[in-house]
């Protein structure tokens, strides 16, 4: 029986309680690998939450699965993104809270700062008390056979973890992505952060570069500077969050600024280099601008498929150390036995596709099922101040599909609720077929945007029109009457001229 290395990677520094608390969850130092089976149904290599939604699926329909881990279990989503991300961001958005209490009427005395230490302490603590629902311990109850160590594939049939080596029938990939390290003169050598490191910080910093306008460098540029740090906002191209819809990225901008971000568009950096223990970051377009000294650099952008040391030819498995495995819509890869799901295939990077890509391999694999990946309906959501969150097309994806588009917008300073919490900076613009209603996509721009847009999630999903929601009684009042003021205003433009004629000829027959 194998007792492999216990370690904590950087990214669970300081080592305090809690962290320990975490590692003994998703990487026990006196773990104990099993003695494998003579051969598995299924074999999960890697327990982000792809693997772990597949191997728990898998074990539940009666399945023997083994699931590897290198590192922790849980992955990027537990560890080192939506898990720490959002404990960060709420306790920015309280500081924030405090700061505008004035306008209703709250009376703070005194200045207002945050214990940065206590705040990181806070999400520490809360992380490790999430992590046993991802715990090796939970996983080996279950009836998985958990492996801590590096998978490697032998051939098209075997994986090897230490000395053991575990034949399946059937095996998934699912190790995940990396932040990647931008090809930037001097930026290894002058130190940064990334995702996977930021969260060990226990200090705030002075003055903060983020690198990147994505949902990942907006949301923390503007929680780092709501708890006080100067931070400027670097993005090489024209719009911040240049996936989403113009008008929303625009709103997103105006929040970051209000709360002091510094933002920096078109601008490519020429080089950095270390100064002591500051950073000096140069511009190509240094001879009109000065140069930008901060102490300390967060990488927002680049992600890299883990494919390294996976032997994947041994397999036949076929990948691309960009776009990571090639799967089919089936998420099947080029071995017929070996399948993948999550960010190591897909470029919706995002945890809640990684679990819907989990249980189409569930069915596929085991069951021979056809489910596909591009049937899926998938909603993501930026959590800055105000969220913006999207589900389905953008106009310019509808209409090169050759679908008649119209879009219906409500503004959030129309909606009563939204008025009454001061959180009227958004909208919603929901993009319909124009004669059936049938909603092909929509966007989101409010403050808890990402709770509001599964109801449009789930219209999509079951066809449901967007008149049809006009119908629907929502609570008042709440900032979700917005979609049902959507709803509203589509029946009210389907109302033709002949069908007011008609109605009007109609009502007079009352007198």
């Amino acid at each position: 029986m194998d007792n492999p290395t216990g370690h904590l990677i950087p990214a669970l520094e300081p080592l305090d309680q809690y962290n320990r608390e975490l590692a003994d969850n998703v990487h026990p130092s006196d773990w104990r690998n099993p003695e494998p089976k003579s051969r598995y149904d299924l074999v999960v290599v890697g327990a982000g939450t792809a693997g772990l939604v597949t191997a728990a699926g898998a074990a539940g329909v009666g399945a023997s699965v083994a699931l590897i881990e290198k590192d922790l279990m849980g992955g990027d989503c537990l560890n080192v993104g939506c898990v720490p991300s959002k404990a960060l961001i709420r306790a920015a958005r309280a500081h924030a809270e405090v700061r505008c209490s004035g306008e209703l009427g709250v009376v703070c005395n005194g200045p207002i700062h945050s214990d940065f230490p206590a705040v990181m302490r806070r999400m520490r603590r809360l992380r490790a008390g999430i992590s046993h629902h991802d715990s090796a311990r939970r996983f080996r109850d279950l009836g998985i056979d958990v492996f801590i160590g590096s998978g490697s594939f032998n051939d098209d049939r075997s994986v090897s973890v230490g000395t053991h080596r575990l034949r399946f029938a059937k095996a998934v990939i699912t190790t995940g992505a990396r932040a990647i390290e931008l090809p930037i003169l001097g930026l290894k050598q002058a130190g940064y952060v990334t995702n996977e490191t930021v969260f060990s910080l226990t200090t705030l910093p002075r003055r903060l570069a983020v690198i990147g306008a994505g949902p990942v460098g907006c949301e923390l540029a503007q929680a780092f500077a709501r708890f006080g740090s100067n931070v400027t906002l670097l993005e090489q191209g024209k719009q911040l969050l240049p996936r989403e819809d113009r008008d929303a990225a625009e709103l997103v901008r105006q929040a970051l600024q209000r709360d002091g971000v510094r933002i920096s568009e078109s601008r490519k950096i020429k080089a950095i280099s270390r100064q002591g223990d500051e950073k000096l970051i140069a511009f190509d377009d240094d001879d009109k601008t000065d140069p930008l000294l901060v102490d300390q650099i967060l990488i927002g952008v680049g992600r890299a498929p883990n494919v390294d040391g996976l032997n994947l030819e041994a397999a036949g498995v076929q990948f691309d150390r960009r776009a990571g495995v090639k799967v089919d819509d089936h998420l099947r890869t080029t071995n017929r036995r070996i399948f993948a799901a999550g960010d190591i295939c897909f470029p919706y990077k995002f945890t809640h596709t990684a679990d819907a890509m989990a249980r189409i391999v569930i069915q596929n694999a085991l069951f021979f099922g056809r489910k596909k990946a591009s049937s899926l309906i998938i909603p993501w959501c930026t959590y800055t101040d105000p969220e913006i969150a999207h589900v389905g097309l953008y106009p310019s994806e509808a209409q090169a599909r050759g679908l008649d588009l119209d879009t219906i917008m409500v503004r959030l300073d129309e909606v009563d609720r939204a008025i009454l919490d001061s959180q009227s900076d958004g909208f919603l613009k929901v993009h319909v077929q124009k004669k059936s209603g049938r909603i092909l996509g929509a966007t989101l721009v409010a403050s808890h945007a990402g709770d509001m847009i599964s109801e449009l999630t789930l219209a999509i999903s079951a066809g449901v029109s967007l008149g049809k929601l006009g119908a629907v009684i929502h609570p008042y009042p709440t900032q979700a009457e917005a979609i049902k003021r959507a709803g509203d205003m589509f029946n009210r433009r389907r109302l033709t001229p002949l069908a007011r004629k008609i109605l009007a000829m109609l009502l007079k027959c009352n007198w």
